[in-house]
């Protein structure tokens, strides 16, 4: 009897056990999956960041890439799912009998910090052309004009040492950030372009912004409307880059 009591306990502590690790391990888990999430930017909420991770090439795919590498103005964010100028970009492409492959490689909320942390992400797929666009977040925040030049100088010398072809897409704040800070910012862009003698769009919104259905409500992003013409405005800075067929 006391033999039948005792297998009885030991039967229901291992069923106790079992429970018990079941629910610490989807505890776990739903930790994993909050913890690996980027932190939220309090000036640009992030995308879904598996939206902005870049995807790894296809094997059976030969075409060359031109990769799409800053925040959320290329990431998309607002917009649905293949609504980002990437996306309009690819297709501009093929429509003029380019192949090439466009990764978007943009994360939301992303600095040019942030962005010298990807560079060697970039670097490893081995585009032909990156299009770098980066600073906006470091502006809304009044980061330090300095900091920001380093970071993009060090993301643009470490893609032209790799071999990648480079464009640099540049952007601007509003009013309030004071006209010296804004002059300084701006004058970034049209400083490293030279420096390292890379094609330059000012300003990657030029005809889109305080355009009537082109910007959201937020007035930061592009409407998917907008980001077609965002496309087009790339496809001419990486025009004179490209060559056809395969």
């Amino acid at each position: 009897m006391r033999a039948g009591v005792v297998l009885i306990l030991a039967v229901l502590l291992v069923i106790l056990d079992g429970c018990r690790s079941g629910h610490d391990s989807q505890q776990s888990s739903a930790g994993s999956r909050s913890g690996g999430q980027q932190s939220q930017s309090p000036v640009e909420p992030p995308l879904n960041q598996d939206s902005g991770t870049p995807p790894t090439a296809a094997v059976h795919d030969a075409r060359p890439l031109i990769v799409c590498f800053g925040d959320s103005l290329t990431a998309g964010y607002g917009t649905e799912a293949g609504q980002s100028y990437p996306d309009y970009l690819q297709s501009d492409l093929d429509h003029a009998g380019y192949a090439y492959r466009v990764v978007n490689a943009g994360i939301s909320g992303n600095t040019t910090k942030d962005g010298l942390g990807r560079v060697d992400s970039v670097v490893a797929m081995k585009p032909a052309i990156v299009v770098v666009e980066f600073g906006g977040n470091d502006g809304l925040r009044g980061f330090r004009i300095e900091d920001t030049r380093a970071n993009l100088e060090k993301i643009l010398s470490t893609l032209q040492a790799s071999g990648s072809k480079v464009v640099l897409a540049g952007i601007t704040l509003p009013p309030d950030y004071g006209q010296d800070y804004i002059r300084q910012f701006n004058q970034t862009y049209v400083l490293l372009a030279k420096k390292f003698n890379v094609p330059l769009s000012p300003f990657i919104l030029q005809g889109v912004f305080g355009v009537d259905g082109m910007m959201q409500a937020d007035h930061i992003h592009a409407t998917a409307a907008g980001n077609q013409i965002v496309a087009r405005n790339i496809l001419a800075l990486v025009h004179p880059l490209l060559r056809r067929g395969r």
